[in-house]
């Protein structure tokens, strides 16, 4: 099979990512032909003018829809690309100059209708984005779920960095209206129509995370919100490993309070956990304020996906609600 790749882009009032973006796409290094579609989903801000500067560098094209998400903008830009395979980003993603080398190469040692790369930080990030790299993507926080070479092994791709064949998007109709959670949702639903995914370790991108403290927060509790949804649609992919995250933070609750009663066991098993943290984010980053960052953060993690999986747990399964009405904050129309 010839694969003609076509990367899809979507962008909401971020021309600056965009700019980054498409620069890191002039600078790679491959013979092999490629078009980016970049999908401007309802944007009060407009890229165009960023990419009509690329216009003569790259095979570009660009489209202007109303706003609806960036799953249905990711649909709306595979239906319109030439190619016969999507690469999909997202526009705050930065390319190393061997992506696409590294990519072709492992589709043809061992083709797959979806994959996922992962993510990693340059020196020039902030200490935060540094710090929310290593949480998002560390072993001892995730479990390798986002791309790591210890992943666990039915890998599900995220749509910042994943492919996507054109018979595959065909047959699974794409994205669905539900965000957070669209990725997931996709992978299980291709390995319903017998697809498989993989896992691509060296086709990593630079992810530029445009984020505060605040904002993680509420990324993370979003994700935890979706959990449930999806196994609720999915009841095949019911795991505990879904819960540790909220036994985590119920415990650590717990272990304060037995503190305050003078048993302080149960929060050493936490100090030594957040040590071993601290020993790796340092080993990995090398910059011992983003081990610090990097402790608020998972601490972040755990209690915001913790709870909002439990509040997400406590409408679907106790309550009866359905979740397009209870919170429709998780999806587009």
């Amino acid at each position: 099979m010839h694969i003609n790749y076509s990367f899809i882009i979507p962008v909401y009032n971020r021309p600056e990512e965009i700019q980054e973006l498409l620069e890191s796409f002039v600078r790679l290094k491959t013979d092999i032909k490629f078009e980016v579609v970049i999908v401007e989903d309802g944007s009060t801000v407009s890229s165009k003018a960023i990419v009509d500067n690329f216009m003569d560098t790259l095979e570009i094209s660009y489209f202007y829809k109303k706003n609806s998400g960036p799953g249905d903008s990711r649909n709306y830009g595979m239906k319109r690309a030439k190619g016969n395979y999507f690469i999909i980003l997202d526009s705050d993603c930065i390319l190393p100059d061997n992506y696409l080398t590294e990519v072709d190469a492992e589709l043809k040692m061992e083709y797959v209708d979806c994959f996922g790369g992962p993510d990693e930080a340059l020196d020039s990030f902030s200490n935060l984005q540094k710090a929310i790299n290593f949480t998002m993507t560390s072993f001892i926080t995730t479990g390798g779920i986002r791309g790591k070479k210890k992943s666990i092994k039915k890998f599900q791709p995220r749509s910042f960095n994943m492919g996507l064949s054109k018979k595959a998007f065909k047959e699974s109709n794409g994205f669905g209206s539900i965000h957070p959670g669209e990725d997931p949702d996709l992978s299980i639903r291709l390995w319903n129509l017998g697809y498989k995914t993989r896992l691509i370790p060296n086709a990593f991108v630079y992810h530029k995370r445009r984020i505060s403290w605040n904002g993680f927060y509420k990324q993370v509790k979003k994700f935890g919100m979706v959990r449930p949804i999806l196994t609720q649609w999915h009841p095949n992919t019911r795991s505990l490993t879904y819960w540790f995250p909220l036994v985590f933070s119920l415990g650590f609750v717990v272990s304060i309070f037995l503190l305050l009663l003078g048993y302080y066991w149960f929060i050493l098993v936490y100090a030594l956990y957040f040590l071993i943290a601290f020993l790796k984010a340092l080993a990995s980053t090398k910059n011992f304020i983003v081990s610090i960052y990097s402790l608020i953060a998972i601490g972040i993690q755990f209690f915001g996906y913790g709870f909002g999986f439990l509040n997400s747990t406590i409408a679907l399964i106790l309550l009866g609600r359905d979740p397009r009405t209870h919170f429709p904050e998780l999806f587009y129309k």
